[in-house]
């Protein structure tokens, strides 16, 4: 986009200065010339004056007065000899001749070489303005490109994060009225789908803890009732509890279904790389307000996650931690047996006892911010199939536990390696 801008408008400005500097040139080399040609028929003018009259003297010292630099004056009267003032001007000079008098003429001429030379500055004056205001246009040019280019790809970058899962607001604007006016539609499109997934999220929980307990009272009764000394009624609650264990069995694919079609996205990830990414992201801010960043991730550590989650869940924390936190944030990562596990924590008072229990939440904050980031950090990892705990609340630690890659997926990342140029 900024290379097509800048072209575009170069592009402008070199057809402008052909089309008008061109004429412009030769305009003002012609302009040169009449101006000269003026100069040199005033000259004569002046001295036709001197010299009408019937008792008019010719006056040599006088007359020399009106000869330019270089140039030479030729004075013709009938009956005499010509009367040459100046010295040789060489061949093809620039002359103007003037009748006067009785049968008088005056021819003043000057070398061409003057005329020129006067011709070639004015023309290099011309150019120069002509290439100035080139350079001046391709400065204006650079500066719209990158006016316009770098706010249209905040906002394209935004609306990717956005369809990525990122749902947190970003508050730059950058003064031009359409594209702030896009900006807040997309901050408010966000805060609407964190909501709606929130809550779709909340619901498909509520559902399915509702309906295990109720199953699991119902197998429970059933399983009473198969003891039931009746056979038939003994054979119709086993029947029963045959198809509450299939209810059960559906429930948990269902379930497993939706995390799986949420998570699709996933790949092996080098949490290396992903969480280094974010630390250069954080450090300029965390720098600004005069804290540190260390992080403690070794290499070789693969999650299965999907990488726009994974790093935007560990941004909100890292926003958190700036925002509420104090001294030095850490970033740690490491393998369990059954997961890997990423550790965000700073030096700060921690989380009131109050807010353990609903940190989480939509909406709970102990300052002034709106309360999303630690819920959507949640819902992002929960996405991955991953899970996002409060491990520790002074000071505060905050633990994601991601699932390991499959095996299948470990050997074709090694595959795609192995093909690689070496």
């Amino acid at each position: 986009m900024r290379r097509r801008i800048l072209q575009s408008t170069l592009l402008v400005v070199a057809l402008t200065a052909l089309v008008l500097g061109g004429p412009l040139a030769i305009t003002t080399w012609q302009l040169v010339d009449d101006f000269d040609r003026a100069e040199l028929t005033s000259r004569l003018e002046q001295v036709a004056a001197r010299l009408e009259g019937p008792d008019a003297v010719v006056d040599v010292a006088g007359l020399e007065l009106a000869v330019p630099a270089g140039g030479r004056l030729v004075l013709e009267q009938e009956g005499r000899e010509p009367l040459v003032i100046g010295v040789d001007v060489g061949p093809d000079p620039v002359a103007e001749t003037l009748p006067f008098g009785p049968g008088g003429l005056i021819t003043i001429e000057e070398p061409r070489a003057v005329l020129l030379a006067q011709q070639v500055q004015v023309t290099l004056v011309v150019l120069l303005l002509i290439v100035l205001s080139v350079a001046t246009g391709t400065v204006v040019a650079t500066l719209t490109a990158r006016r316009l280019a770098e706010p249209l790809r905040d906002v394209a970058d935004r609306a990717a994060r956005l369809g990525a899962g990122d749902f947190r607001s970003a508050p730059v604007r950058h003064g031009i009225p359409e594209l702030d006016r896009v900006s807040e539609v997309l901050d408010a499109s966000a805060a609407a789908l964190a909501e709606l997934v929130q809550r779709e999220r909340q619901l498909v929980g509520d559902v399915s803890h509702q309906l295990r307990s109720r199953l699991t009272a119902l197998q429970l009764r059933l399983d009473e009732l198969s003891t039931h000394p009746d056979p038939s009624a003994r054979t119709e609650a086993l029947a029963a509890l045959d198809q509450a264990e299939k209810l059960a069995a559906v429930l948990d694919e269902l379930l497993e279904a939706a995390r799986a079609a949420r998570a699709a996205g996933a790949e092996p990830l080098d949490l290396r790389v992903g969480l280094d990414q974010v630390a250069e992201e954080w450090r300029p801010a965390l720098r600004a307000a005069g804290r540190t960043l260390r992080m403690r991730v070794p290499e070789g550590l693969l999650a299965r996650v999907t990488p726009a989650r994974i790093t935007e869940a560990v941004g909100a924390l890292l926003d958190n931690a700036l925002r509420h936190g104090a001294g030095t944030v850490t970033v740690a990562a490491r393998a369990t047996e059954k997961s890997l596990v990423i550790e965000v924590t700073d030096a700060g008072e921690g989380v009131p006892e109050e807010l353990v229990a609903h940190v989480f939440e939509r909406g709970v904050s102990v300052g002034s911010s709106t309360g999303i980031g630690l819920a959507l950090a949640r819902a992002l990892v929960e996405a991955d199939g991953g899970r996002l705990e409060l491990s520790r609340a002074r000071p505060p630690t905050f633990t994601i536990f991601l699932p390991t890659p499959r095996a299948e997926d470990v050997v074709a990342q090694g595959r795609r390696g192995a093909s690689g140029p070496r």
